[in-house]
């Protein structure tokens, strides 16, 4: 089973964005979106960003996984 954790676009510089979750920040791949911008959220999964996720949806499920550590 994989997880994709939602996480928040900080930074772009072309195809990367440095995106955080709490304290985690990392590098990530956003070729496969487009229209991504500073502030949106997205799903990571193995270091690339796979689906645009809506804020309320992206903090809900960051409450859940939190919930269950």
């Amino acid at each position: 089973m994989c997880l994709a954790i939602p996480m928040k676009i900080k930074n772009m510089q072309g195809d990367f964005a440095e995106v955080e979750t709490g304290r985690l920040i990392r590098k990530i791949n956003i070729s496969m979106l487009s229209g991504m911008k500073i502030g949106d959220y997205c799903l990571v999964h193995a270091g690339f960003a796979i689906q645009k996720v809506d804020p309320a949806r992206a903090k809900e499920t960051l409450r859940l996984i939190n919930e269950i550590r």
